[in-house]
């Protein structure tokens, strides 16, 4: 089973960085740089939660303390108003905070919903009866860890050489609290759902929900509208998709082929995102263009083979032969 957890590993820098287009693919060779921060954080997570036998909202909330580790004490993009000569923090700044309401938001629901998120319900797809089961063994699970570890340090150089710049000492305490608050909560909170009555809608519906979800997520990236009102969409976004799932998944006949419909559209909204996302670098448009291409292409091939999985072991599992 270790084969998917290497595939984790690699999977989720390619989804973080290079298939929402914010990486040109001529930049490749540097998942191998990426994949211990992304991969290792992705596959601590899954590994984690699966071992104590919890659930999706825990992954969730882990991935929200990975969203903060890595953007509050790694790149420091909560805090930091010249991040990548972006001016992230213009827009909805709160002073007592020393955040942008907006940009935090945003960048964390990324680690959340495609760092973490798609990236474990993708390989999970591809496991089979697997699905939930830990990957790893206790060593395993130490060199990710360490490889984890590893990351975050890189990481923390490459950004401090490019980008310096060190939050107060109020900051990076008030990060560490939360993200220690996160931690203890993502693996110590069981959850219980009751099953309710009726139907689960059918994955095709699942598959069109989520991208309406996530077309209005990143959407509104791409459209000038007044900072307060994009943030209570992407807050009402998020809430009414997590509730929706969390309904439908106590509904009977809620099963494998539903997950992946939730991260098919989940990566497929990265690739049409990556269209009209501005990549890291002076790079050509025409190889841009074909690195997003490229890309897409890879997830579409992804999304096919673990649907055709996912439909042969329910055919095998409805004959009586699985």
């Amino acid at each position: 089973m270790k084969r998917y957890a290497v595939a984790l590993f690699f999977l989720a820098p390619l989804v973080a960085e290079f298939l929402l287009g914010n990486l040109p693919i001529v930049l490749l060779p540097a998942v191998l740089a990426l994949a211990p921060l992304y991969g290792g954080g992705a596959l601590l997570i899954r590994e984690l939660v699966r071992r104590r036998g919890l659930g999706w909202p825990n992954i969730v909330i882990l991935g929200v303390a990975y969203g903060v580790l890595e953007e509050g004490l790694t790149t420091q993009s909560l805090f930091n108003p010249n991040y990548a000569d972006q001016h992230l923090l213009v827009d909805g700044f709160v002073p007592a905070l020393g955040i942008a309401v907006p940009w935090t938001i945003f960048v964390i629901g990324l680690h959340v919903f495609w760092s973490v998120g798609a990236s474990i319900l993708m390989v999970e797809s591809l496991a089979g009866d697997r699905r939930t089961t830990p990957w790893l063994g206790r060593t395993g699970l130490i060199v990710t860890g360490v490889l984890f570890a590893a990351g975050i340090t890189i990481s923390t150089a490459i950004n401090m050489s490019m980008w310096p710049y060190t939050a107060t000492a109020g900051q990076f305490a008030a990060t560490g609290v939360v993200l220690a608050l996160l931690v203890a909560a993502g693996l110590l909170l069981r959850f219980r759902f009751r099953p309710r009555g009726g139907r689960a809608p059918s994955p095709r519906t699942v598959l069109v929900c989520t991208l309406i979800a996530g077309a209005l997520f990143m959407g509104l990236t791409l459209v000038d509208v007044p900072t307060w009102v994009g943030v209570a969409v992407w807050v009402a976004d998020v809430a009414v998709t997590l509730t929706l799932i969390a309904r439908w998944a106590a509904h009977d006949g809620w099963n494998d082929m539903h997950y992946l419909a939730i991260g098919a559209g989940l990566l497929l909204t990265y690739a049409w995102h990556s269209f009209a996302e501005s990549p890291v670098g002076a790079t050509e448009v025409a190889i841009d263009l074909v690195g997003n291409a490229v890309f897409t292409a890879g997830a579409i091939v992804l999304i096919f083979v673990a649907w055709r999985r996912t439909r042969v072991r329910d055919i095998l599992t409805a004959s009586g032969l699985a």
